[in-house]
């Protein structure tokens, strides 16, 4: 797998763009395109193409530790079942929401409500993650936009994670989106190891394939040491998701059904704040994400076994978002 090299020098030029805590140094790719109007619809179609029903695999490996006193962690590797769905297509904005689909030992399914991603045609700015518990906004270059799309990630709450801009290009016959270089929080699989590192550096992929897509990232992780941002060790995900239907498709769209009201809702709502407040700050837990998304989640599972209403449940998710999140 070449593309897992990284050359020491390159790390070095990344530091030096990027050693601000805000996030607001980040330097865009060194491309740029020509957007056509086919160009725009190759665009669309591979973002839709996403989604479908799959067999995701999850495949994470530490490779160089920057910081000699790091013991690296072996590799990683978890996989499941996941729709994902278009909830949002206005033709220069889509958003894919992702849902996990788990069977007991009994046969039954269980949903989670996983990631959405939402992209924006040349957006004039992006919502980034800019320090622990922060994300503010962040206007994109004017002579950057041409061409360009963001992708904007959320937590299972629909609370962000992070958000970046890049542009569809081909390389050696292969399609895909490259983002820009984007801070990102730890995953809940690092957060609950209180590790030395407290944020990620990274580089993303989307691409189409054959059999589905593939996400991967080029991750540094980074800690702080005397006051400075330093690099603990690098780290690659590779996660390729496979067309796949052998499993209960339909317990995913019904749960959707019921409770994409609620969610709208809540999706609307943290738009509100972050919008209102200059951006969002708001506590987060290393095994629940925010301090508030057990609950936004108990009452999306509520509301699709008829144990809450949705009106009840607006009010009660608009109350905690609120009520949670601070003005920067």
């Amino acid at each position: 797998m070449t593309y897992f090299h990284i050359r020491s020098w390159s790390l070095a030029a990344l530091l030096a763009l990027g050693t601000s805590l805000s996030g607001t140094a980040n330097a865009h790719p060194p491309f740029q395109m020509v957007q056509t109007a086919a160009n725009f619809e190759q665009d669309r179609a591979d973002i839709l193409a996403m989604a479908g029903n799959y067999r995701v695999s999850f495949n994470m490996q530490e490779s160089t530790r920057w910081d000699p006193n790091y013991d690296v962690l072996e590799p990683k590797r978890s996989g499941g079942n996941e729709v994902v769905r278009v909830i949002e297509d206005t033709g220069r904005r889509i958003s894919l929401q992702h849902m996990l689909v788990m069977t007991d030992d009994a046969g039954k399914s269980h949903i989670i409500k996983h990631w959405r991603q939402d992209w924006e045609f040349e957006p004039a700015k992006v919502l980034v993650y800019s320090d622990r518990n922060h994300w503010t906004w962040q206007d994109v270059p004017a002579a950057r936009r041409s061409g360009s799309w963001s992708q904007t990630v959320w937590q299972v709450d629909d609370s962000p994670r992070y958000g970046s801009w890049g542009a569809f290009q081909t390389q050696g016959g292969v399609r895909r989106w490259r983002s820009d270089w984007t801070w990102r929080p730890l995953a809940r699989r690092d957060a609950v190891r209180n590790p030395a590192y407290d944020r990620y550096y990274s580089i993303n992929r989307h691409q189409p394939s054959p059999d589905g897509w593939i996400h991967w990232q080029d991750n540094i992780k980074l800690g702080l040491k005397d006051g400075k941002l330093v690099p603990i060790v690098q780290e690659y995900v590779l996660n390729n998701y496979i067309k796949y239907d052998q499993y209960d498709t339909k317990a995913a769209d019904a749960y959707w059904a019921s409770t994409k009201d609620y969610w709208a809702a809540v999706r609307a709502e943290w738009d509100r704040v972050a919008k209102a407040k200059g951006g969002i700050a708001i506590a987060e837990q290393a095994d629940t994400g925010t301090v508030i998304s057990a609950r936004l989640l108990e009452m999306g599972d509520d509301i699709h076994d008829k144990k809450l209403t949705t009106a009840a449940a607006i009010t009660e998710a608009k109350r905690l978002i609120d009520g949670n999140t601070k003005a920067l």
